[in-house]
C-alpha cells in the first residue's frame, strides 16, 4: 500500500461507491467529494452519508482510512446547462449525436475543483468513476480527455496529481464483479440497497439490481450489467 492519500469523487451512485472502496483498499487516507449542481437526480446526494456509514461497517480498516467528506455547490453549472440531467425534459439524443443527458464541461469542472481541494488537503490521488467502455457517449468520460486534464492540472497547479479511473476499461458487469472482489457480497448488497443511479431521480420499485425507474438509460445499463454479473456466477 502506498502512503499517498486519495480524494474520491463520490456521488452516491454505483460507480463512485465502487471507486471509493477500490481506493480504501489501496490508500491509507481517503476523503470524499460530492457536487450539488442542480442535478435532476439530486437524491443521489442523500445516499452518500448512509453509504459512507455502511462502507465503514464492512471493514474496520476501511473505517480507519475513511476521512473527511466535502460537498461543493456548483449551481452555475446547472444554470447554464440545458440538459435532461438539469431540466425536467425527456431523455433523448440531441442533434449533435450526443445524449441530452450530457452536461457539457461537467467532469472537467468536477476534476478541476477536486484538484483544488486535493491541493489544500495534500492528497495526490484523485479517483473518479469515468468509463469509456460502458458509457453514455459523454466525451469527457474518455481516457484521452482525463489524461489531457491531468496534464493541464499538473501544469497549472505545479503538482503531480494522478487522476485514477479504475472503471475506465471495464463494463458494468465487471464493475459489479469489482465490487464483489473488493468488498464481498456485503458490498454488493450495500450497492443494491443504498446507491442511486436513476437519471430521473426516482427510487421506484426494488429491482434485483437496486432502486430506480427501470427504464432510463442509467437504469437499463445497471440492470443489464447486474444480469450478466449474476449469470457469470456473481
Amino acid at each position: 500500500m502506498t502512503d499517498e492519500g486519495a480524494l474520491v469523487l463520490f456521488s452516491g451512485g454505483q460507480d463512485s461507491t465502487t471507486c471509493l472502496t477500490w481506493a480504501l483498499a489501496r490508500y491509507p487516507r481517503v476523503e470524499t467529494l460530492g457536487f450539488e449542481y442542480g442535478q435532476r437526480h439530486r437524491i443521489e446526494m442523500d445516499c452518500r452519508a448512509r453509504l459512507r456509514t455502511g462502507i465503514a461497517a464492512l471493514d474496520p480498516a476501511w473505517a480507519a482510512r475513511l476521512g473527511d467528506d466535502h460537498v461543493v455547490v456548483l449551481d452555475a453549472l446547472g444554470a447554464i446547462s440545458e440538459t435532461a440531467l438539469t431540466r425536467d425534459t425527456a431523455i433523448a439524443m440531441a442533434a449533435d449525436g450526443l445524449p441530452n443527458t450530457f452536461v457539457p464541461g461537467r467532469n472537467i469542472v468536477f476534476l478541476t475543483f477536486a484538484a483544488a481541494l486535493a491541493y489544500r488537503r495534500d492528497l495526490r490521488r484523485i479517483v473518479g468513476g469515468m468509463c469509456e467502455t460502458d458509457f453514455s457517449g459523454y466525451p469527457d468520460c474518455r481516457d484521452d480527455a482525463i489524461k489531457a486534464l491531468q496534464v493541464a492540472l499538473n501544469l497549472g497547479m505545479d503538482r503531480r496529481f494522478v487522476l485514477e479511473t479504475p472503471l475506465m476499461w471495464i463494463d458494468k458487469a465487471a464493475t459489479w464483479a469489482l465490487a464483489k472482489a473488493t468488498g464481498g457480497q456485503g458490498l454488493v448488497e450495500l450497492i443494491v440497497e443504498d446507491t442511486h443511479t436513476c437519471y430521473l431521480g426516482q427510487r421506484g420499485d426494488r429491482h434485483d439490481w437496486g432502486y430506480g425507474c427501470g427504464t432510463c438509460p442509467a437504469c437499463e445499463l445497471r440492470a443489464k450489467g447486474y444480469a450478466t454479473f449474476v449469470a457469470d456466477g456473481g
